[in-house]
């Protein structure tokens, strides 16, 4: 999926969380990219754990967003993306899944959303629910532009693109100047930033983001980032699906 006449490098995985095997369930993250030359759209999705088919929302949002938006331009992105988001939920609508065919039936495909969309140097990030994205210079871990999750009144409570009221949840963050991005689901979040979301965690994020930078090897990258999220004291910690996707922008 790499561009061809391009720098861009892009690597992301996801993991299925221990409480998740524990249970017999399947991962309910997902996340996708495509590439264009130099233009690139990003999308992480994390499937609600109480959604009966939490997995079938997070994929469907993820593709489509990615099919469309990879036709945009940042003069569209805000229309274009809620256009998008708008077609995914006319799939779930028709999905066999949806037995009733009727939107109230949309929760039990409820999933958050983080994205971005970026071209020759400037971008957007756009986001629904918790989960996170990150814009950075590479080695400059002092500046960063962060696109926070947004939860409830509870803190176990986020929002989701299948709510009827989904449009008054979407956050658009601009950005510019900048050669690396990532986006993360809600299970990395913890070990990435601080609780107030206004400091990065170095001792996870910085030596991660240099080993991704040095490894010229997809195949040993990502092998050692699943082990890095895979690992017991990680699944300890926070036991739920883990996806983590890295942009190197030029």
């Amino acid at each position: 999926m790499a561009a061809s006449k391009s720098n861009i490098k892009i690597l992301s995985t996801s993991l299925r969380g221990a409480l998740h095997k524990a249970n017999g369930l399947p991962c309910q993250d997902y996340c996708c990219y495509k590439t264009n030359k130099n233009k690139v759209v990003g999308i992480v999705s994390d499937g609600a754990g109480s959604a009966r088919y939490a997995q079938t929302g997070a994929r469907i949002v993820c593709r489509t967003l990615c099919d469309i938006l990879i036709n945009s331009n940042l003069k569209n992105i805000k229309k274009d993306v809620i256009n998008a988001v708008e077609i995914a939920r006319q799939k779930l609508l028709l999905h066999r899944q949806n037995k009733s065919k009727s939107s109230a039936d949309l929760i039990n495909f409820s999933a958050t959303l983080v994205g971005f969309f970026y071209h020759n140097g400037r971008g957007m990030f756009f986001h629904i629910g918790d989960g996170a994205g990150l814009a950075f210079n590479a080695g400059n871990y002092d500046n960063l532009l962060i696109s926070e999750p947004e939860n409830g009144a509870f803190s176990c409570e986020t929002y989701f693109y299948t709510m009827d009221d989904w449009q008054d949840c979407l956050r658009f963050t601009p950005f510019e100047n900048v050669n690396r991005l990532m986006l993360m689901t809600d299970g990395v979040t913890g070990f990435v930033f601080s609780d107030d979301f206004y400091k990065i965690q170095r001792r996870f994020l910085i030596p991660i983001a240099e080993y991704l930078e040095r490894e010229p090897r997809r195949t040993y990258a990502v092998k050692a980032l699943n082990n890095t999220l895979n690992d017991v004291r990680a699944q300890r910690i926070n036991a739920d699906d883990k996806t983590l996707l890295w942009a190197k922008l030029q």
